[in-house]
């Protein structure tokens, strides 16, 4: 090894011995008897571990992970890894015929393989198997870090490490089961968003209906009107217009309880579709709760739950909208209706100014107001009803009439007066007597007795006129 010796480019020379205060390490240098000289080689080398740790919640699983390390080009660093790992485990110096790349490798993966598996154990027994899957890169930063940390006094840098997929270790399948549960979950969203699809495509449907029929009793609306005005201008009574209002009414009563029964049939149809899929989404969900532990079931739970509450949602959005439009054909219906009956009633009224104006003018024809009534009178035949109502009023009283005078009109006598009306009084209580059966007192005036009422009658109908003054 005496002489000059110039390293490779991956390598340095490490030279001990006589004039060298510990180590010194260079490409190329003269080496002199008393100096022994090595070569140590930078390139890094990989190796892989498969680390069987524990988490935080005590479940044991499988790290396979690849690590590329080798030692720092930097001076402290380089002169740390020659005075630490090369040569033997053992402490012997490294055969002479040995490569650079080979010297005291496998020393130095046992020491490298020691630091990463209690690392990498003091970091997963702080974690959860959540947290180790959600915060991957956190989790190889954390690992990377901390190994880092114990190579730095070896001389050691990590240029990179690749961890694989976590697996279980032998007699445990919780991975498996994880893997299960994300199939599941798959299958149960892949069905919700097909119902919602569905749903989607039913809602638009009704929705084109809805428009479809909205329209169309926006023109019968219209052609309603239009009927209405032709109607009222040919009109000549005031019937004709209460029976064509009766007939909008009916048909527009009778096309609200059709799309009301519409509508009602419609969401029912919708309410089952979505009760179909709720069980089959409850079915999946209860097959997967039979084969997962209880911290599967808990989240499978959670999946379901948070599917149904989507699935009530959109129904909810869709009932809304569907009672929105429903709202807005009602209010147009409702406002053509006070439209029509505004429009019937002011026609009403020009008919009833204008039939107004010809019985003015027919009142000047007549004579005036009086002539106008007897004309009505005459016309509606009032004379004729007023004498049938008399006729009716009267029939079967069988009056009472007793007519009597008191002496010739004209005579010039002062005791007429005087006369005259103690000549009334008899037939006056005797008419009382005859109609009412009340006797006048016995010191007023003597009765003579009461006959019957046959005849009465009789006498009423026979009554006569005294021209002598004398009653009869």
């Amino acid at each position: 090894m005496v002489g000059y010796h110039v390293s490779d480019a991956n390598s340095y020379i490490v030279v001990t011995g006589g004039g060298v205060e510990d180590v010194k390490i260079v490409k190329k240098a003269w080496v002199h008897p008393w100096q022994k000289a090595n070569v140590i080689s930078i390139s890094p080398f990989d190796f892989e571990i498969a680390l069987q740790a524990m988490t935080i919640e005590k479940l044991q699983f499988s790290l396979p992970a690849v690590f590329t390390i080798g030692p720092d080009d930097e001076p402290s660093a380089l002169r740390k890894y020659a005075m630490l790992l090369t040569g033997n485990a053992d402490g012997t110096p490294a055969s002479r015929g040995a490569t650079p790349t080979q010297t005291g490798r496998a020393h130095v993966q046992t020491i490298v393989k020691g630091i990463i598996e209690g690392e990498t154990r003091v970091i997963v027994s702080g974690m959860t198997m959540e947290e180790i899957f959600k915060e991957r890169q956190m989790f190889k930063t954390k690992i990377i870090e901390n190994v880092q940390t114990e190579l730095d006094q070896f001389g050691l840098r990590i240029y990179n490490a690749n961890v694989k997929e976590l697996q279980d270790t032998p007699g445990s399948e919780y991975f498996q089961f994880l893997s299960r549960k994300a199939h599941e979950g798959a299958s149960n969203q892949a069905k919700v968003d097909v119902a919602n699809a569905r749903m989607i495509g039913e809602i638009g449907e009704a929705e084109k209906r809805g428009r479809t029929r909205q329209e169309i009793s926006k023109i019968d609306a219209q052609t309603a009107v239009l009927e209405t005005q032709r109607k009222s201008e040919k009109a000549t009574a005031d019937a004709e217009l209460s029976t064509t209002q009766t007939k909008l009414n009916m048909q527009i009563k009778l096309a609200q309880i059709q799309a009301s029964r519409q509508a009602e049939s419609r969401d029912a149809e919708l309410q089952r579709d979505v009760e179909i899929q709720r069980a089959e989404m409850e079915l999946e969900r209860m097959r997967a709760t039979d084969v997962v532990q209880s911290k599967i079931k808990r989240e499978s739970a959670q999946q379901v739950a948070d599917a149904k509450f989507y699935t009530d949602t959109k129904g909810a959005d869709g009932t809304l909208y569907k009672q929105k439009q429903d709202a807005e054909a009602a209010y147009y219906r409702a406002t053509k209706e006070a439209e029509a009956t505004f429009f019937a009633k002011r026609k009403e009224a020009e008919g009833i100014t204008e039939m107004a104006k010809a019985y003015g003018q027919m009142a000047t024809v007549l004579g005036g107001p009086q002539g106008l009534l007897q004309y009505m009178m005459l016309q509606n035949n009032t004379y004729e009803k007023l004498a049938k109502a008399n006729a009716i009023a009267i029939n079967g009283l069988q009056p009472k009439i007793s007519v009597w005078t008191t002496g010739a009109e004209g005579a010039a006598d002062a005791s007429a007066p005087i006369r005259n009306l103690f000549q009334s009084l008899p037939p006056l209580l005797s008419t009382i007597q005859e109609q009412t059966g009340i006797l006048p007192p016995s010191w007023m005036a003597q009765m003579p007795p009461q006959v019957d009422s046959a005849a009465l009658v009789k006498k009423s109908k026979n009554a006569t006129v005294n021209g002598d003054g004398g009653p009869h």
